[in-house]
């Protein structure tokens, strides 16, 4: 802008020496007069735009203040609205928070309270069972105090052994081993001899609680005079037993040599293999000690020799079937021999019979042919 005005006051003061110079005039006060009014003019418009700029800058500064006024009042109530708006859904946010963490937290508390009611009752219940199994452990050791209930409970447990391993047939119960004898043994095994005679074998269950329990009771304590004690006391107990079984129910031929004295506790037959019973028992009185697992065992073994002699018998039953067989064969060989005779025989007689009666058929066909010939050059 200011420089189109410098422009137009040029072109003003150009027209006005133009002018001058027509007219003739060319003095110099004329020419300052004119320059003097070009510059006021110039001066009077350059003040005037002037003031029009500043006033449109006032215009504008105020315009732009009431737009920043009107931006900044809007931008509050935005803000205040946003505030607000956050403020409610912090708050819903923070409540619902809390009733999920007050349900959760009831929820837990109540299932743990639960699980507590439940091991508590399980405690009492294991409680209540555990009184119940020390009632039952003083019943059970006051059965086993009893000599006779301790016979009959090893009695149950080797008659049980017996019917898993063995047949019924293969052994005894409660039998006298010896002819005239009035002394019956638990159960004796049955052992068939070649001629058809059974040898029996003698088991008797033997259950020396006392003697074992006092044992226990001195290697608990660890005082060593006891433990040789109550060692030396089941030691004859078992030897008092051993001959007692050897006396009562070992009578060869009659029974074999040697008997079994089956002991039930596992633990009472750990404790006399490590004492030397075994050995002992077997050179002073031929008695074999066996617990459950060995007792299990030595009857399979057994019923291995069974099925051996079995077996063997069954051998010469099957030799015998296949002598007789063989006799049967030569004679049906021999029938069959004699039957293809006749069958030969009797082909020759069919070939025979059916060759000369062919021909015949033959021939007689061939005199009807030649009959029928005849008689018809006859007819021509």
């Amino acid at each position: 802008m200011q420089i189109a005005i410098l422009i137009l006051s040029a072109l003003t003061l150009l027209c006005a020496i133009i002018t001058l110079i027509r007219s003739g005039g060319s003095s110099a006060g004329e020419l300052t007069e004119i320059l003097t009014a070009n510059q006021r003019e110039i001066g009077r418009m350059q003040s005037e735009r002037f003031n029009e700029i500043t006033r449109s800058i006032n215009d504008m500064s105020a315009s732009v203040d009431r737009r920043l006024d009107y931006i900044r009042r809007e931008t509050n109530l935005q803000l205040e609205q946003l505030r607000k708006e956050n403020a409610s859904q912090l708050q819903t946010i923070q409540n619902t928070v809390d009733t999920k963490l007050q349900q959760t937290l009831d929820s837990r508390i109540t299932k743990s309270f639960r699980l507590v009611n439940e091991r508590l009752e399980q405690v009492y219940k294991g409680l209540g069972e555990m009184q119940t199994l020390s009632r039952g452990v003083g019943d059970l050791k006051k059965v086993f105090s009893n000599v006779k209930t301790r016979g009959i409970l090893g009695e149950i447990q080797l008659g049980a052994i017996l019917a898993e391993i063995l047949a019924p047939e293969q052994y005894a119960e409660n039998i006298a081993t010896i002819p005239g004898s009035r002394n019956v043994v638990e159960f004796a095994i049955r052992l068939p001899d070649h001629d058809g005679s059974v040898t029996y074998m003698p088991i008797d269950s033997k259950f020396p609680a006392d003697a074992y329990t006092s044992f226990l009771d001195a290697a608990e304590s660890g005082n060593r005079d006891q433990i040789d004690t109550a060692v030396k006391a089941l030691r004859q107990r078992l030897l008092g037993e051993a001959k007692d079984i050897h006396e009562k129910y070992v009578s060869p031929p009659y029974t074999t040599d040697f008997a079994i004295m089956f002991l039930p506790s596992e633990g009472l037959y750990a404790e006399a293999v490590n004492h030397g019973m075994i050995e002992e028992l077997q050179a002073r009185y031929k008695i074999m000690l066996a617990g459950p697992s060995t007792m299990a065992a030595m009857l399979s073994s057994i019923r291995m020799g069974f099925k051996t002699l079995a077996i063997e018998k069954r051998s010469a039953e099957v030799w015998e079937v296949l002598g007789a067989v063989k006799t049967e064969f030569n004679k049906f060989g021999a029938i069959l021999e004699n039957t293809q005779k006749r069958l030969n025989q009797a082909n020759d007689e069919l070939e025979k019979l059916v060759g000369a009666r062919t021909r015949a058929i033959v021939r007689q066909l061939d005199a009807v042919e030649r009959t029928e010939i005849i008689d018809d050059d006859e007819e021509i």
